[in-house]
């Protein structure tokens, strides 16, 4: 006997959730390409993966190394957490994303606001959180030493989402001074446009040959 279409869908949305916060352990993002296409497809949407890239690729936020190759534009390789922080605007706007908290309209507002003020200096991940409160959803591993993208939204859909990329680098930085925030990204228009660097960010933006 088979399971209904609605207990698939449930279960790929579950997993969709539990892949973009832990998305190194499913394979990377060849894996959120499959469970989209599923998601996609149940949803009666063929085309919903490729109207999907194309949005990105109207932004430059697509490559043929796919949104991973937009990435490294901007941020480190290594930044892994950054890649299912684009998957999940997306997942979001299809009602798929589940989120620990959503922030309410004041807290949204004055969390914009700040942000020019907040890039302007080098700032951790408990500078974040001290400042904005816990995320909406968490990017990455939660060990406080390893890089992550915390998420901030509403449950508004027209309000973009909020990610802030924290970095940590071994080579220079000591084990234990934790991932430093590199950028805030937020917005639907041209990819670079987006991001908000603080001076670390902006220290190790890739060189414009590499990109």
């Amino acid at each position: 006997m088979l399971r209904s279409a609605e207990a698939m869908h449930a279960y790929l949305i579950d997993q969709v959730n539990h892949m973009l916060r832990r998305l190194a352990m499913y394979g990377g993002e060849p894996a959120l390409w499959t469970i989209f296409h599923h998601l996609f497809f149940l949803e009666d949407a063929d085309n919903g993966m490729a109207d999907l890239h194309e949005s990105w690729r109207a932004r430059n936020a697509f490559t043929p190394t796919g949104v991973k190759g937009a990435l490294q534009r901007h941020l480190p390789e290594n930044l892994h957490s950054a890649l299912p922080s684009m998957y999940a605007e997306a997942a979001r706007q299809r009602g798929w994303l589940t989120m620990d908290r959503a922030l309410t309209a004041d807290e949204y507002t004055s969390l914009r606001a700040a942000i020019d003020t907040f890039v302007a200096q080098d700032r951790g991940w408990d500078d974040v959180v001290a400042a904005f409160g816990p995320p909406s959803v968490l990017f990455g591993s939660t060990n406080p030493w390893y890089e992550k993208t915390l998420a901030y939204a509403t449950a508004n859909k027209s309000d973009p989402m909020v990610f802030f990329h924290l970095w940590t680098d071994w080579e220079t930085r000591p084990r234990d001074a934790g991932p430093i925030l590199l950028a805030v990204r937020s917005g639907v228009g041209p990819f670079a446009a987006t991001f908000s660097f603080t001076p670390e960010g902006i220290r190790r933006r890739p060189p414009e040959d590499e990109c």
